[in-house]
């Protein structure tokens, strides 16, 4: 949900940049009854801040995120094949490959554009996701 560009103040604080519309997106995702989760290796107030204003479920801190991604459609019931993950860097690509599609932004590590079903057209905190939710949308 961000271009993978941090900043940090003279007080350690991390800021980070999200696209408007990428959280339209995902309201519009969840007004469908299409569930996300945000899956981050940060640990960061940032992460669980835009999440919660989103309404969105998140795990933050995750270092094995296909643990964590197993455990939470263990928890839903959901099948691996009935989800899409969408990854930018080579910690995803296990999760990627274990769900029924995946997805990378136009910004993605080359590995991971390498190996994901789709490469968007648009870049991580520059409209990826609402891409995504919109081709989601259009297929339900």
């Amino acid at each position: 949900m961000t271009d993978d560009r941090v900043w940090v103040d003279q007080d350690g604080r991390e800021t980070v940049a999200c696209s408007r519309s990428d959280g339209m997106g995902l309201e519009l995702l969840s007004k469908a009854g299409i569930e996300a989760v945000v899956l981050s290796k940060e640990e960061n107030p940032v992460v669980a801040r835009r999440c919660e204003k989103l309404g969105i479920s998140f795990r933050q801190g995750v270092e094995k995120k296909l643990s964590a991604l197993q455990k939470i459609l263990a928890e839903r019931k959901v099948e691996s094949r009935d989800v899409v993950y969408v990854g930018n860097d080579v910690n995803d690509l296990e999760c990627m490959h274990h769900v029924g599609f995946s997805f990378a932004p136009a910004d993605a590590h080359p590995e991971v554009k390498q190996q994901t079903d789709r490469v968007l057209a648009r870049p991580g905190g520059r409209g990826a996701v609402r891409e995504v939710c919109e081709i989601l949308l259009a297929v339900t």
